[in-house]
C-alpha cells in the first residue's frame, strides 16, 4: 500500500493552530476598530460651514374678486334646455323615495359584497337572536337587527335560524333611489 500524501495533524498541531488564531484575529479587529475611530475623528475635526439664512418670507396678498358684472366663473358656462312638465314631474319622483343615511358610521360588513359573506349560523343570547356570518376574510361577525351589511345600504330586518333578510337601497338610474328586498342563506 502507498503512503497517502495527505498527512493528518496530531492533536498538538491542531491546539498550536488554535492558538495562534486566537491571538491574532483579535488583534485584526482591533485595527479595524483603530481605523474607524480615526476617520470618525477627522470628520469630526473638520471645520463647519456656515448655513445660508433663508431668503425673508414674502406677505400673502389677498385678491378679491369682483366681477363688476361680468359672467361667475363658477358657474355653468352653458344653460340646460327647459324640460317638459312630464319630464319634470318624473325627475321629482326620482329624487322622492329611500334614501340612505350618509351620516352614519358604517359598519365592518358593509366592506365587502353581499354575495361574498356567508351565514354560518344563529345564536340565542337573552332572548336575541343573533346571526353568525364569516367575511371573506375569514373573521367571524355577530350581527343582529339594525345591523347593516353589503355594499348597497343593505339593513337587516329579520333573522331566521335558515337566512338573514335585509333591505338593500341601491340607486335607480335617475339620481334616485329604490329599495330591494336580498336575503342571506345559510352557508351548507
Amino acid at each position: 500500500m502507498r503512503p497517502s500524501p495527505i498527512r493528518r495533524a496530531g492533536p498538538a498541531r491542531s491546539l498550536l493552530a488554535v492558538v495562534i488564531a486566537s491571538l491574532v484575529l483579535p488583534g485584526c479587529a482591533d485595527q479595524r476598530m483603530d481605523d474607524l475611530e480615526r476617520y470618525a475623528s477627522s470628520v469630526l475635526a473638520r471645520k463647519g460651514t456656515k448655513i445660508k439664512e433663508l431668503p425673508p418670507l414674502e406677505p400673502y396678498e389677498v385678491y378679491t374678486y369682483a366681477s363688476s358684472g361680468d359672467r361667475d366663473p363658477f358657474e355653468p358656462f352653458y344653460k340646460p334646455e327647459q324640460s317638459s312638465p312630464e319630464e319634470a314631474g318624473a325627475s321629482a319622483a326620482a329624487g322622492a323615495g329611500p334614501r340612505p343615511d350618509t351620516t352614519r358610521n358604517r359598519e365592518e360588513l358593509e366592506q365587502y359584497a353581499l354575495d361574498s359573506l356567508r351565514m354560518m349560523g344563529t345564536l340565542e343570547l337573552e332572548d336575541i337572536l343573533w346571526g353568525i356570518i364569516r367575511s371573506p376574510d375569514g373573521t367571524i361577525h355577530r350581527v343582529q337587527l339594525g345591523n347593516y351589511m353589503g355594499r348597497n345600504h343593505g339593513k337587516i330586518v329579520a333573522i331566521a335560524e335558515d337566512r338573514i333578510e335585509i333591505n338593500e337601497i341601491i340607486p335607480n338610474g335617475q339620481s334616485g333611489w329604490l329599495e330591494r328586498p336580498a336575503a342571506l342563506a345559510l352557508f351548507e
